[in-house]
């Protein structure tokens, strides 16, 4: 039986992936300090490890569970309080990840998936949709510490022969998001449209994203486990621009809302366009195409529902 560590496995992504490697009959041991997760999200037949990856009893486990593969889909998310405080973004994104990619080394881990960021990573498209290819430029520190653990995966992939995949998601949705706090402006929008209470759109509304369903996601990672010559990064996106705007026109159909949004103040440094080019990685495992918002939206609101 193979073995894989999930950190981050009591999340949204996370906590599906469980699921997909236990379907598999993996052993799967979750790493989680439960900040943002929800141990209802784990999976029985999953072993819970409620630690800090920051804490070296966190590291331990590595040791312990002598894993296959580990996906490491912990962070701090958190755009906002990335600009509010670097250091401690820092101290979560880059720090405690380096640290376990120098653990995963040296306990001779087989691969090592990572949950890094196509939006926050490049910035302002200089074309879209966004190749793997496309320049570099982070807007945030926490782009700028996805991009920093890359570049740290890199070493350790060329320079001490650790398979390192970087998962470069869009904005992700689905079933088990959580709808407080900046992350997940689909869960945040049927949360309050059921509640009956009103929605509030960052800037113009006319700024697009690429939304990706959650269970194309897991299609991605399974690929990157189940191919194990990809190495280096992979765009999971869809390719088709969302304004937020039509996303909301979409979620209020579907859910009766009939009042308009309300609008306040765009956010500083808030990307205007943001659409990911996922074909690479579907061409090279096989995938087949992405569920569209259309499709998607409704499983999604019932969850909420």
């Amino acid at each position: 039986m193979k073995t894989i560590i999930v950190t981050g496995g009591a999340g949204f992504i996370g906590s599906h992936l469980v699921d997909a490697y236990i379907e598999r009959e993996w052993r799967v041991v979750v790493i989680d300090n439960l900040s943002t997760g929800d141990q209802r999200n784990v999976n029985p037949r999953a072993e819970l490890r409620v630690a800090d990856l920051r804490d070296p009893a966190a590291l331990a486990i590595v040791d312990e569970v002598k894993p296959d593969v580990i996906s490491h889909q912990a962070a701090q998310v958190d755009v906002r309080k990335s600009v509010a405080d670097p250091g401690e973004d820092a101290e979560i994104n880059i720090v405690a990840s380096l640290r376990l990619l120098q653990k995963a080394h040296d306990a001779r881990v087989k691969r090592f998936i990572f949950a890094s960021s196509g939006g926050a990573i490049y910035g302002e498209p200089a074309f879209a949709p966004q190749t793997e290819e496309h320049p570099l430029q982070p807007m945030s520190p926490y782009g700028c510490a996805k991009l920093a653990v890359e570049h740290y995966m890199n070493y350790f992939r060329e320079v001490q022969g650790l398979a390192t995949v970087a998962m470069r998601y869009a904005n992700v949705y689905g079933p088990r998001q959580s709808s407080r706090g900046e992350a997940g402006v689909i869960a945040i929008f049927a949360d309050r449209m059921l509640r009956k209470l009103d929605v509030t759109i960052n800037g113009d509304g006319g700024q697009t994203r690429d939304f990706v369903y959650v269970g194309d996601v897991v299609a991605a990672n399974m690929a990157t486990t189940e191919h194990m010559e990809l190495t280096g990064a992979f765009n999971v996106g869809t390719g088709v621009e969302t304004s937020i705007n039509d996303l909301y026109r979409a979620m209020a159909h579907l859910t009766g809302t009939t009042a308009p949004a309300n609008h306040a103040p765009a956010k500083a440094g808030e990307q205007i366009r943001s659409v990911l080019d996922g074909s690479k990685l579907r061409k090279t495992a096989g995938l087949g195409r992405p569920r569209l918002l259309s499709d998607a939206l409704q499983p999604t609101i019932d969850y909420f529902r």
